[in-house]
């Protein structure tokens, strides 16, 4: 498949999509009802085809792979660890799958992948010299057991009426609703905690840690320093206030775990077969790991269209992200030049 058919790449390797990132029809106005639909139920769109993917994943980690809410009244090794290594096989699974077809054996070699260049081996900012082994050591020895902390204490809570259970047969639109917004929760929970460890101290202490992946691959996706794995999964405790079914919050925390490997993929599509392929739109994330200062939410809320941080990869968008740049330095008493 030929990716210049969809974008082009420059004399320094980077490829950018002919599609530039614009916002979705959620937040526009006169509102765009015939766009709405198409966006909500068409594919690809908000429910097709990850976010059903990741129900799929929920309702078969919720019946299968958890035990019942009975035996979580009370904390056990075995059950812990058992959440804990149906989560890490999930990231295996997920993260580690992605990598190794579109990184060891390069199945598309670099069509589509935003950066030419492969994940560093020799680099000393990374832990072990390894891009790689870094991300998988962060993902693995601290990603995964923060995300199954989350999940082991709130289903303790549920079990022992700390958390109001949702009767589904009793209230299924209310148990729909709650799915549906599930992910604009999630984006928005994310934009403040991004923008706040941004913020001097707490970027250099925490946030740097995951920006060291300039040229992010699957397992960038969850590379984070402890403290941020802690701040980032804290979308679940929207559950703890909020009537809700276990599987409203499995999804929440399966859309938290997973769904990073596909916005720090490296590639704009998966070609699947010939001319087939999936679009995985981690192109607006992408710029902010390049950039650093902007893009720090996501096209369903355009926060950074309202606060001026949008970067869609265009020459205007350069020089706007430039300016402002400029502007700052110079409130804070740094030079014009």
């Amino acid at each position: 498949m030929d990716d210049s058919l969809y974008g082009s790449r420059d004399k320094r390797g980077q490829w950018t999509p002919n599609k530039r990132p614009s916002r979705e029809p959620l937040f526009v106005w006169p509102a765009q009802p015939r766009k709405f639909l198409v966006w909500m139920f068409g594919f690809p769109g908000y429910l097709w085809p990850w976010n059903t993917v990741l129900i799929a994943i929920s309702v078969v980690a919720w019946i299968y792979l958890t035990p019942s809410l009975e035996a979580m009244r009370e904390f056990d090794i075995g059950w812990v660890a058992g959440i804990l290594l149906r989560n890490a096989a999930l990231a295996v699974l997920i993260y580690g799958g992605l990598h190794m077809l579109l990184y060891i054996q390069r199945r598309q070699d670099t069509n589509f992948k935003y950066n030419s260049k492969w994940p560093d081996t020799d680099n000393s900012i990374f832990l072990f010299g390894s891009q790689t082994a870094e991300n998988v050591f962060w993902t693995m020895c601290s990603g995964v057991p923060v995300w199954t902390a989350y999940e082991v204490i709130t289903w303790w809570m549920y079990a022992n009426g700390y958390i109001l259970q949702l009767d589904i047969q009793q209230h299924p639109v209310y148990f729909i609703g709650l799915l549906l917004i599930a992910p604009a929760w999630l984006k928005l929970q994310f934009y403040l905690v991004h923008r706040l460890i941004h913020m001097g101290p707490l970027y250099h202490i925490i946030h740097r840690v995951h920006h060291n992946n300039v040229n992010p691959g699957p397992w960038s996706g969850l590379s984070m320093h402890t403290f941020e794995h802690i701040i980032y999964f804290s979308g679940v405790l929207f559950y703890f206030v909020v009537p809700s079914h276990p599987m409203n919050v499995m999804f929440c925390l399966m859309i938290q775990a997973l769904i990073p490997a596909l916005g720090h993929l490296g590639f704009d599509k998966l070609v699947t077969e010939g001319d087939k392929h999936l679009d995985a739109d981690g192109y607006y994330h992408y710029l902010h790991h390049r950039y650093f200062e902007v893009n720090y939410g996501d096209t369903l809320i355009p926060f950074d269209e309202w606060f001026g941080t949008s970067h869609d990869g265009s020459a205007e968008a350069d020089e706007a992200m430039y300016r402002r740049m400029k502007a700052k330095n110079y409130k804070r008493g740094g030079s014009r030049a």
